[in-house]
């Protein structure tokens, strides 16, 4: 049997009791990666590259604590690179290329260390050590105005229209009342003269 681990072939005349090692390698495997490799929990080498894998690089694969290797490039994997693969203390070896992923790069001291081979090939990935930097999102605060601009121009131009209908209904009302006045004055001055003489009179004693 041979076995390609760490960048190294080796020959093995029997089945190693030491090295768990796992290479499905250069088939036409498809359909996401099988949920079962969590389990595998002294699995050191895992190699599914140049298969037809899709769907997301699982999660899970985090548990695998004593994994040294880990290949799933020339598949059609697409999502994130899960943060749980930082969980991996003895992954010396990486190889996502030529995938379908996006996304921040996991950022640890051991994913440090990985180059851009590791990532190439996967065009919405971004951040160290690849070229691209991520792009932000940010949410502008409202800017800060002082009291001289607490009105938009939108506003000002209501406020102007509101004082000028009150400004000319005002106008109005004082023509139109001088106009009554002057027109009415006798009337006016008869009606309430009569009235005032009644009043008066009504306070008066017969003498």
């Amino acid at each position: 049997m041979t076995i390609i681990y760490k960048s190294s072939k080796t020959e093995f005349h029997h089945i190693s009791n030491i090295l768990v090692a796992i290479d499905l390698s250069c088939n036409k495997f498809e359909g996401e990666i099988p949920q079962s490799l969590q389990d595998l929990h002294g699995l050191q080498s895992l190699n599914l590259s140049n298969n037809h894998f899709t769907g997301h690089v699982l999660s899970s694969l985090g548990n695998l604590k004593n994994l040294e290797a880990l290949d799933l490039s020339q598949n059609k994997l697409s999502g994130e690179i899960p943060q749980q693969l930082l969980q991996l203390d003895f992954l010396a070896i990486l190889n996502m290329s030529f995938n379908h992923l996006d996304g921040r790069i996991p950022q640890g001291p051991h994913f440090d260390t990985f180059d851009n081979n590791s990532y190439m090939g996967n065009l919405g990935l971004c951040r160290k050590p690849l070229s691209k930097e991520c792009q932000h999102s940010k949410v502008s605060a409202p800017p800060h105005t002082s009291m001289s601009e607490s009105f938009l121009p939108s506003e000002r131009v209501d406020w102007i229209v509101i004082f000028c209908g009150v400004g000319s209904g005002l106008i109005v009302g004082i023509v139109f009342g001088n106009f009554l006045y002057a027109r009415y004055n006798d009337w006016f001055i008869e009606r309430f003269g009569m009235r005032k003489d009644k009043w008066v009179g009504c306070g008066r004693t017969n003498g």
